[in-house]
């Protein structure tokens, strides 16, 4: 990020730096899904901070939050909302559900059913609701923040490849080092300095940043080690199923995002290294159980990407 406290994306990293701690990374990968428009699957234990990280974000852009927390009995009607039939006026009404807001956060989304599952995934990916041949448009800045549990797989339904896909990125908040647990307990509580957090960035400076980003400057032989790496997971004998153009697109804009959040004048090949696992690693079926393990996974796009030549010409410094 910037060093210029003045700057707005500056200020926003700060105000989540405030709530959640040491987390500079994660931080950063939340903002770069947000600049893209896009989706964020946090999957990790319990009690890490993912709520807060949500929380956060919405008080911080003054935009409104909504919270489902999934359970098998989760109807999709409870997420989009029903038609409520006004006996005075003789017609029925549209209420709308908790879909329709700014930020929403999915808690334990593997634990709702398939066709709770996919009423979600329309709404992410058509950012609508469709209901009785009605069509009802989200907010323009609708964000899914999404957690699962990795460690618990009992009662759950595995998300289908066609709603990870819709995933921009995904990241873990990990357990906090030693010092950072310690100032957890000795500073203010977490729900203290979240209530007393205040909106830093407006609606329209964000949209200004998004533009911003997108026009981040990425060279053409780029273009083709992003295409490069994403082929490379198609035929690698490990994986079943690997990234469609879908995954190059994402990771195209996300090392924009990256670029423009970092203060760099230009997408560089670390960049798209580093961003690889978290934009590409949900959109793969392995064939090794291993891999789906934080370890096995990462070290699985580090062989990768020492298997991807880097363009020679690439600009490798801002």
């Amino acid at each position: 990020m910037s060093s210029t406290p003045n700057n707005p994306l500056q200020r926003l990293f700060n105000n989540l730096s405030r709530v959640i701690y040491g987390k500079n990374e994660v931080l950063l990968y939340t903002l770069t899904t947000l600049l893209c428009r896009g989706h964020l699957l946090i999957e990790d234990v319990p009690g890490l901070g993912k709520t807060t990280l949500a929380k956060s974000l919405a008080r911080s852009l003054d935009m409104t939050f909504n919270r489902i927390q999934c359970t098998p009995d989760l109807m999709p009607s409870d997420i989009t909302g029903i038609n409520v039939y006004n006996s005075e006026e003789h017609r029925f009404h549209f209420l709308p559900g908790p879909v329709f807001t700014d930020i929403l956060l999915a808690d334990e989304i593997n634990r709702a059913t398939p066709r709770t599952q996919s009423a979600l995934l329309e709404a992410m990916a058509e950012r609508s609701v469709s209901l009785d041949r009605e069509i009802h448009a989200l907010s323009d800045h609708f964000m899914v923040i999404a957690t699962q549990n990795p460690v618990e797989s009992a009662g759950t339904y595995p998300l289908p490849e066609a709603q990870l896909d819709r995933f921009f990125m995904r990241t873990g908040l990990g357990y906090p080092a030693q010092d950072e647990e310690i100032r957890i307990l000795t500073q203010q509580p977490h729900q203290q300095a979240l209530a007393e957090l205040q909106p830093v960035i407006s609606p329209d400076q964000l949209q200004q940043y998004r533009v911003r980003a997108d026009q981040i400057r990425m060279d053409n032989s780029l273009y083709a080690y992003i295409t490069d790496l994403v082929r490379a997971t198609r035929a690698h004998p490990s994986v079943r199923l690997g990234s469609s153009p879908r995954g190059s697109l994402s990771l195209a804009a996300a090392s924009k995002a990256y670029a423009f959040l970092t203060c760099k004048g230009f997408v560089t090949p670390d960049i798209i290294q580093k961003l690889v696992e978290p934009v590409l690693g949900h959109r793969l079926i392995f064939n090794d159980a291993h891999l789906y393990q934080t370890d096995g996974r990462v070290q699985f796009f580090r062989d990768l990407i020492a298997q991807v030549a880097v363009p020679d010409h690439a600009e490798t410094a801002a």
